[in-house]
Order: C-alpha cells, then sequence, then structure tokens
C-alpha cells in the first residue's frame, strides 16, 4: 500500500512540473554559455508582470566567452548577469530598445555595480529619443545618476570625474535603417513601431553570425523584415496572443504577424520571448499562428538560456 502511494504521488508530482511546463513556466537553463562562438542569453524572458516567475527583458551577445552587448535591461537583469557571469567591467555596449520600466530599470544597478569594478573604458548606451511621457536616452541616463537625478552621488560617472564615463546617445526612431558607430561589433537599428511609444529594433552582427531583436513591436510596415533580412536569430516578443484586439494590437505583434516577418526575411530561426500571463499558456495556440507562414525552427525562451547561432 506504501509503495502504491509513493508512487501515485511520484506521477502527480511528474504531472504537476509537466503542466507546469506546457503552460509556459520558465524553465530552468545552464547559467553560463560555451566559451567558444556566438551565443545569444536570455537574462529576462518575461515582461512587466510580477507573477510569472521571470526576470523582464535583457539579453546578452557573447562572442568566445566574451560579453559584448547588453540589450535591454528589465528589472532581474542585473542580478542574472551575475548569474551568467558577465563582466560588467569589460561590456563595451547597452542598447536600449525603450524605455518602459520592464526594459530599462536595472540600468541604476549596473551603474552601481560597476563602481566596485576596475572598467576604464567608456560604456556606450544608445537609446530612442523623447517624446511627450519619454524623456530621450541622454536624459533617461541624467535622470538616474546626473547632478539633479535620483543617485546623485554616481554623478561622477556623467560630469567627467570618474575614470569612465557613461556616453549616452540618442537615436531616433525611423523607419530607415541607422548604422551605429561601434567599431568591430556593426549594430543597425529601425523604429519598431511601439505604438505613441519611442522605440527601436536592433540588429547585431558579429563573427560573421547576425541577430535581431525585435524589441516591443507592432510590425505594422516591413521595418523588422528589412532590418532581420538572412539573420541567423530573429529575437520576437510575444507579448500577445493570436486574435487579441483594441490597443494591444498598435503595440504587439500577433503570432501570425511573427511568422510572416519570419518568412520574409528568411531568418534562420526564430526564438519567442516578453511573455506575459496572456501568451504563456498559449505555446500551442502561438506556434501554429507562426507555423502557417514561417516553416523554420521556433523555441520560448527561458531565462538564463543560451542560443547557438
Amino acid at each position: 500500500m506504501l509503495k502504491r502511494t509513493i508512487a501515485l504521488l511520484g506521477f502527480c508530482i511528474a504531472s504537476s512540473a509537466n503542466t507546469h511546463a506546457e503552460l509556459g513556466e520558465a524553465k530552468s537553463a545552464t547559467a553560463t554559455c560555451p566559451k567558444t562562438g556566438v551565443y545569444l542569453q536570455v537574462l529576462g524572458s518575461g515582461g512587466p508582470e510580477l507573477n510569472d516567475k521571470r526576470a523582464s527583458s535583457a539579453y546578452v551577445v557573447w562572442a568566445d566567452g566574451v560579453a559584448q552587448v547588453l540589450v535591454d535591461l528589465g528589472n532581474g537583469a542585473a542580478n542574472n548577469m551575475g548569474l551568467a557571469g558577465v563582466d560588467i567591467s569589460q561590456v563595451p555596449i547597452v542598447l536600449l530598445t525603450h524605455l518602459h520600466s520592464d526594459h530599462s530599470a536595472d540600468f541604476a544597478p549596473l551603474i552601481k555595480a560597476l563602481f566596485f569594478t576596475d572598467r576604464q573604458t567608456d560604456l556606450q548606451v544608445y537609446g530612442p529619443t523623447a517624446s511627450k511621457f519619454f524623456p530621450d536616452t541622454e536624459t533617461f541616463v541624467q535622470r538616474f545618476v546626473g547632478e539633479q537625478g535620483v543617485y546623485p552621488y554616481l554623478q561622477g560617472f556623467v560630469n567627467g570625474n570618474a575614470r569612465y564615463q557613461i556616453k549616452a546617445h540618442n537615436l531616433t526612431p525611423s523607419p530607415q535603417v541607422q548604422t551605429l558607430d561601434t567599431g568591430e561589433v556593426k549594430i543597425t537599428a529601425i523604429d519598431a513601431e511601439h505604438g505613441p511609444v519611442p522605440s527601436l529594433a536592433y540588429r547585431v552582427e558579429i563573427d560573421g553570425k547576425s541577430l535581431t531583436f525585435s524589441g516591443d513591436n507592432g510590425g505594422h510596415s516591413d521595418n523588422l523584415i528589412r532590418l532581420a533580412q538572412g539573420s541567423d536569430l530573429l529575437v520576437a516578443h510575444n507579448a500577445i496572443p493570436e486574435g487579441a484586439k483594441g490597443v494591444v494590437v498598435r503595440l504587439h505583434m500577433l503570432p501570425s504577424r511573427i511568422g510572416e516577418i519570419s518568412r520574409d526575411a528568411q531568418v534562420k530561426q526564430v526564438l519567442l520571448s516578453h511573455f506575459m500571463s496572456r501568451t504563456v499558456d498559449q505555446q500551442a495556440q502561438t506556434l501554429a499562428a507562426i507555423n502557417a507562414f514561417y516553416k523554420g525552427p521556433v523555441e520560448f525562451a527561458s531565462d538564463m538560456q543560451c542560443v547557438e547561432l
């Protein structure tokens, strides 16, 4: 009887675990990526909600074990950088797709942590220009660590007194592809069409590999298709389910639109991220909507996951 009870209990636990996985709960993943090759690591695959057991949007691009680019800094990103082994004293570039808090909240923890490193080179931070309800990226940085900012004791990093400086750059969202002056890593950007929110999609090219980040993106034009053309990986945000209506469709792509864009851009693989309660348990429906147009590999992201390009 006892053996039977234990067996039944084990079955229930296993069934419960499988159910959670099917519902899209964040799965555990290896914390560190391999030291050779180009990898995308997901530092945060969630959105602005707090009950999804995920960090908010954040990614790091690795090349031969060196973190080359950080893309977005949503809440939870700073902690996961530590788990991933990111040497923040060496990361040269931060790309902010837009300034919603679930994409930028961990900027301040990053700067504070840098205080305790031996970093000597400037940190380049790129992001969008301003609108009525959002500052531009230069002002965003100043409001965190400037003389009149929330953390004025860190102002040395923007007023010339510290050993390195935060160099903020404003990019105007435009339907024309912009090329950033970023040295060996080629980075291009385009308007992400996130409703009234100034927002950018980015393409990163390094060591012969390319990956495109949709950011929060309405996908209403061919902007993302042109930016992502031929990418080894498209990171697409899955914030709304197929069949969604209303204002959210101005802000985010339907899964079917992700499929159309992936097909037309001829990307090699798609990684879905930025899950919310309205999409996290819709994986089967989401995949079906995408596969109606795109026949390549599609994966659902989890925090700390490494994807080889």
